[in-house]
């Protein structure tokens, strides 16, 4: 329930008002003076305030900028006596959301308690959001136990509340672009923009215009002036992924906003500075690429002023768990299915996979693992073959990846999976005897 309070002197129109506003579902406290009003505000939570511009201790025009000091959110409507237009416009300059004449505009009081309440409810919301965003994005947010991932946390930290580069280096699906979104959340430009781009995903040309923008006639198409990304991330962050594809031809152009914090947008002649923090990020071996020619030695250089590596999940086996637990809370609460645990033989067969994929994979096998399931707990059986393949080698040490025992167990283990268990289907598929196959499983220890 909203809340306001009225402030006034007069204690029949604080009770007159308070009955009519109480009417409209609101809840009404009162005051009398100054001192009285702002105790109520530092204890309690005020929505809208109604001030009379004369109090007995005080002036109500002043208090505005008072209540505002205590809680900003708050909204205040100044009544003013006998159209003073001189208080009503300080009263807006001090803060105020409007001005009513006390007496004459009663019937406008209501619609515009309701108006203030709409701004104050606004407000609340963004509030409400900027706190849901900032702790999705916080490094406490990052799953992890394991040495190396706490180890580029800490480093993280440490470089997010200054204004250096950032390069992270990593494999694919190692949560590079939660890393750049949590250290621009715990800098000081984290009220600004964060903007991201794959440099992958486009060409030369396009990415040329997505990063630095085109004036109108720039080329066929450019009917209109265009913002460039770097343009939208002023006073912000942007975040360059797979900064090792960048063309070479636009390497130069990159280098010049690092070094001078300006550039010159496709077709014009101007430069345009910015205030921007660059994070980039490459799955690539830098070295390699600069070996090769294909990247510039000095723009490496200029963007890896601060590198952090990102451990692939090879390097955190110990987390394997702690990750699949936590997609599978979220795809269950998505997908609507009461409880669903991992079962310990499944978080071995986990451990043992080699994630190519890392993070990103692994969250898309635990979904597909919990949109699949019937039951109330994932299994080894719940993953893909492929995985369960690598648990059963790994978990027979007496058999070599590559022998020909190897290759017959994972097969039938395959075919049991596409039988569902059914042994003589399995058996007639294989072109083997029942009792072959009973043999067989049993020698393998196929479960």
């Amino acid at each position: 329930m909203n809340t306001v309070l009225i402030i006034d002197d007069e204690e029949k129109l604080r009770s007159l008002l308070s009955r009519i506003i109480s009417l409209e579902g609101f809840e009404v406290s009162e005051a009398a003076n100054c001192k009285g009003a702002l105790k109520k505000i530092e204890t309690h939570l005020i929505d809208v305030v109604l001030c009379d511009v004369k109090l007995p201790d005080g002036n109500g025009v002043e208090l505005i900028k008072s209540i505002k000091q205590i809680s900003p959110e708050t909204e205040v409507i100044s009544l003013t006596a006998h159209g003073n237009i001189a208080d009503g416009v300080q009263a807006i300059k001090n803060g105020a959301f409007d001005y009513i004449t006390k007496g004459d505009d009663n019937n406008k009081i209501i619609p515009l308690l309701h108006r203030a309440i709409e701004k104050v409810n606004l407000s609340k919301r963004v509030v409400e959001l900027e706190k849901k965003v900032g702790k999705k994005f916080s490094f406490e947010n990052i799953i992890g136990k394991a040495k190396p991932i706490l180890q580029a946390i800490e480093l993280a930290k440490k470089v997010a509340v200054t204004d250096a580069t950032v390069l992270l280096l990593g494999e694919t699906g190692t949560g590079k672009e939660v890393f750049a979104q949590a250290i621009h959340q715990n800098s000081n430009r984290s009220s600004k923009p964060f903007v991201a781009l794959n440099c992958s995903a486009f060409s030369k040309e396009l990415l040329e215009s997505e990063l630095f923008g085109y004036k109108a006639g720039a080329f066929t198409g450019a009917l209109k002036d265009k913002k460039g990304l770097f343009e939208e991330a002023n006073s912000g962050t942007i975040f360059l992924d797979e900064i090792g594809e960048m063309p070479i031809e636009l390497q130069a152009k990159l280098l010049r906003v690092l070094e001078s914090r300006e550039f010159i947008k496709v077709g014009d002649s101007k430069t345009i500075k910015v205030n921007v923090r660059i994070i980039a990020a490459t799955n690539k071996n830098m070295e390699e690429e600069m070996k090769k020619n294909n990247f510039r030695l000095d723009l490496f250089y200029r963007l890896a002023a601060f590198q952090i590596h990102l451990p692939s999940l090879k390097e955190r086996k110990a987390d394997i768990g702690l990750l699949a637990k936590h997609f599978a809370d979220v795809f269950i609460v998505k997908t609507k299915k009461g409880h669903v645990s991992i079962n310990e033989d499944c978080i071995r067969a986990l451990e043992q996979y080699l994630w190519p994929g890392n993070i990103r994979e692994l969250k898309n096998v635990i979904e597909r693992a919990v949109i699949l399931t019937d039951s109330n707990s994932l299994t080894v059986e719940s993953l893909p073959f492929e995985i369960q393949s690598s648990s059963n080698v790994n978990s027979d040490h007496s058999l070599s990846a590559f022998s020909l025992a190897s290759i017959e167990k994972l097969h039938i283990q395959k075919v049991l999976n596409y039988t569902k268990g059914n042994k003589t289907e399995t058996a007639k598929l294989l072109n083997i005897g029942l009792t072959t196959l009973y043999r067989k499983i049993e020698e393998y220890k196929i479960q």
